[in-house]
């Protein structure tokens, strides 16, 4: 498939994910991140790997491995019944100290990722890794706002939306194609039609199930965070069905569904089916099929199997993150001088 019909695709894609969020904006989540993310996980990750992960020095990625099992330690920790353990205070300890620092453990990840990607002497690296920790560490202790940033939204809109974003950007860029133009542009006006929509609230009902499974996984975090950024009080912030509760679902209903049918959708122009061998194509398969069942069998049992998974293939993209806003300034700069 050309790239032009790839862009093409993902207009259509745009729309039918509009289209969807709006009709079931908690049901297409709910489904999409079950159903959808687990297999973009695996293929992104073996795609990454076969990259090299975007970095001058491959070796180092084991710091990116034990950065996420600290970052996502804490979620699984407190979502899991631990009150029969033994250590029980000693794993809440450990649990809340993980939390009060996650976002320095992210910002860290982000911040780690640019020496990868220009860094090649273990020197360097190693320097850079030591001042990533000391600015993440100052910014997240002394610049307002920056834990909910961090914490909250990088993980979620910014990787979803904003770095999906940059990356059709960068690759619009290269190619120079109209349909590709268009998607961007798209991209970028559906949260301002989201948020201009006539929502009734009574037209959305939320079943027994879809209520469960959001109460019990901590799901609407990021809506309530958006609710109170958009001024919403307390009270209002934390009904999933008020009008403006129902718009910032469909907002993250269409980000995290438009996220993964843009990934698949890629597939001839980044070759990532390429990099998977059959051997590993039915370890992948057989690996999101028992994904997927985790997630019927129990949402909340899903999320917590599949959380470090989930996480791992977001800090292990921030290398390619960074190379798409290095190429998008670069393809700027020289356009410029010429």
């Amino acid at each position: 498939m050309t790239t032009t019909k790839i862009d093409q695709l993902n207009i259509l894609l745009i729309v039918l994910s509009l289209w969807l969020a709006i009709k079931l904006p908690f049901e297409l989540f709910l489904f999409s991140y079950a159903f959808l993310g687990p297999l973009h996980y695996l293929t992104e990750i073996n795609w990454l790997k076969s990259k090299s992960f975007f970095v001058k020095k491959q070796e180092w990625i084991w710091l990116f491995l034990l950065l996420t099992i600290a970052i996502s330690a804490p979620t699984i920790l407190g979502l899991s019944l631990l009150s029969g353990l033994g250590a029980y205070a000693i794993v809440m300890d450990m649990k809340n100290w993980l939390t009060d620092n996650v976002g320095i453990l992210i910002l860290t990840s982000l911040l780690f990722a640019i020496g990868l990607v220009h860094f090649q002497q273990k020197r360097h690296i190693a320097i850079f890794f030591l001042a990533s920790v000391f600015i993440s560490f100052f910014i997240l202790r002394y610049v307002p706002l920056s834990s909910i940033v961090v914490t909250i939204f990088i993980p979620t809109l910014v990787h979803i939306y904003l770095f999906t974003l940059l990356f059709m950007v960068f690759g619009t860029i290269n190619n120079k194609s109209t349909p590709g133009i268009v998607a961007i542009a798209l991209l970028i006006i559906v949260p301002f039609f989201i948020f201009n929509l006539n929502i009734h609230s009574a037209d959305y009902v939320l079943s027994a199930t879809t209520k469960t499974n959001y109460s019990n996984t901590n799901l609407d975090a990021l809506n309530i965070y958006i609710a109170r950024i958009m001024g919403a009080s307390d009270s209002e912030s934390l009904h999933l069905n008020t009008s403006l509760g129902i718009k910032i679902q469909i907002l993250i209903a269409f980000c995290y569904t438009y996220h993964y049918l843009n990934w698949f959708s890629k597939t001839s122009i980044i070759g990532w089916n390429k990099a998977v061998p059959k051997s590993r194509l039915f370890i992948i398969l057989a690996l999101w099929l028992g994904s997927v069942l985790l997630y019927l069998y129990d949402y909340k049992v899903g999320l917590i199997a599949l959380f470090f998974l989930s996480f791992l293939h977001i800090i292990l993209e921030f290398p390619l993150n960074i190379v798409s806003i290095k190429g998008i300034y670069q393809k700027i700069a020289n356009s410029k001088q010429g």
